[in-house]
């Protein structure tokens, strides 16, 4: 990779008190020094100290551009290792996009999405999971995917996946060595070591691929669809779970007739929600089309919120509801507690074979049930992220499948007495999957794809 000098803006493209411009490479300060003025006109930047803030003005030729202050940061103690320059203006669109234009002018060119953090992986001061971890913790939809990219920023994925690569090098280290050296270097009990270490390694990646599914959860959202009949109350809750007016609301039987998408965050979880058409029989053939999405919504979800008019009887359309999501995780509301029942709750728990949560999704009651009801069924009861590494990356969850399947065909050589060089061809498959995750066994079109996705200016 050509490492010329980029610049970007790195907030966001709109009105706002503060824009910042980044410029990062070893022109940095140089081109910084081409238009900016200090009061005194005398201040030279490149002179400056490293990680210090100075006032001034930046100049396109005799005319001024804005009043900003200047942070010059020289490498490697910088995000991207190198010398970095960033221009504090005001947050008006035209005057971000005047100082950077004036910056590309004077020797800078225009930052690729994701360059500065690719700059930092390239330049070793951080690896490819931790490089993902950044924009991780800018899409977070929720307080516990905060803080697991923030520990996969730390490192502490790294640190796991580097220290089992260790080990597993070492094994194969030992089996050329063995080979290339048989007189001196001797395999005798050496299989029992083999095994211990990769039992305890197959352990620790098991451990780490059972918090995938969680991972993605806290991460993306639990995506759930609200269903249930006509008037049942579903876009009621739905507004009460957003807080907001999202979904109109009638005494009208059938109003909602498509999916509405919502993103709601419940004490921090956060729900990607489907309000769904009510689902009977109908004739009419609008209706029957958002019954066929709110078909199709159920299939998708990992959460299906099914609501009971608990004002009206139980009947044929409830009965169908329930084959429908007979194989899905399943929460039931019997809503509208708030007026007279149509049958008893437990009365109604009997006939179902399931717990229910009585609500008023009008007045919001039973809402902290059903946030306790969500985290039983996909957390245990709790997230806790204390001593816990969350695998939030699918690529990451795939390079684990594949270490896993390899460290295995190892295990199984060894119950065989499978030559040792022949299943060292299985470790340092080992080896290279987990590679994967922090960067060291990828090729420059994955990596480019990568940081592809990542906002411009990061």
């Amino acid at each position: 990779m050509e490492m010329d000098t980029i610049a970007a803006v790195s907030t966001g493209m709109t009105h706002s008190g503060i824009g910042k411009i980044r410029i990062s490479g070893d022109e940095a300060i140089r081109i910084a020094d081409k238009i900016y003025r200090s009061p005194s006109g005398k201040k030279k930047l490149a002179d400056a100290p490293s990680h210090t803030i100075h006032y001034g003005h930046i100049f396109d030729g005799d005319q001024v551009i804005d009043e900003v202050l200047v942070l010059v940061m020289k490498a490697p103690k910088t995000y991207t290792a190198e010398d970095v320059v960033e221009i504090d203006c005001h947050g008006g669109i035209v005057v971000m996009n005047k100082i950077l234009e004036t910056v590309i002018r004077y020797g800078a060119r225009p930052a690729e999405p994701g360059e500065f953090t690719k700059r930092a992986f390239l330049n070793g001061r951080i690896d490819l999971s931790q490089a993902e971890a950044v924009m991780d913790i800018i899409r977070s939809k929720n307080e516990y995917a905060l803080d697991s990219s923030l520990r996969q920023l730390k490192g502490e994925l790294k640190e796991k996946i580097q220290d089992i690569r260790k080990s597993i090098i070492e094994s194969v280290a030992f089996i050329e060595a063995s080979l290339d050296d048989p007189e001196h270097i001797s395999m005798d009990g050496q299989d029992e070591i083999f095994r211990e270490k990769v039992d305890r390694h197959i352990a620790e990646l098991e451990k780490l691929l059972d918090t995938a599914d969680s991972g993605r959860l806290i991460k993306e959202g639990i995506k759930t669809a609200i269903v249930g009949k006509p008037n049942a109350g579903k876009s009621s809750l739905l507004n009460m779970l957003s807080g907001e007016e999202r979904a109109i609301v009638t005494d009208v039987a059938g109003t909602t007739r498509d999916v509405l998408e919502e993103t709601v965050n419940i004490h921090g979880i956060s729900l990607n929600i489907m309000d769904t058409a009510g689902i009977r029989d109908t004739q009419d053939v609008v209706e029957r089309i958002g019954v066929d999405r709110s078909k199709d919504a159920i299939r998708q979800a990992d959460l299906v919120i099914y609501v009971i008019d608990g004002a009206a009887p139980f009947d044929e359309n409830d009965r169908a509801i329930m084959d429908m999501i007979r194989d899905k995780k399943t929460i039931i509301l019997l809503n509208k507690s708030d007026l007279s029942q149509a049958m008893e709750k437990e009365e109604l728990e009997k006939e179902l074979d399931r717990p229910l949560i009585a609500v008023s999704a009008k007045f919001g009651d039973g809402l902290d049930e059903l946030e306790d009801r969500i985290k039983d069924m996909f957390f245990n009861g709790q997230i806790d992220l204390n001593d816990q590494i969350y695998i939030t990356n699918t690529r990451h969850k795939k390079a684990i499948m594949d270490a896993l399947d390899s460290l295995k065909l190892v295990k199984e050589s060894l119950d065989a007495g499978m030559p040792e060089d022949f299943y060292s061809i299985d470790f340092m498959n080992a080896y290279t999957s987990l590679g994967k995750i922090i960067g060291e066994s990828l090729g420059e079109d994955l990596i480019d794809t990568i940081f592809s996705e990542f906002c411009m200016g990061k």
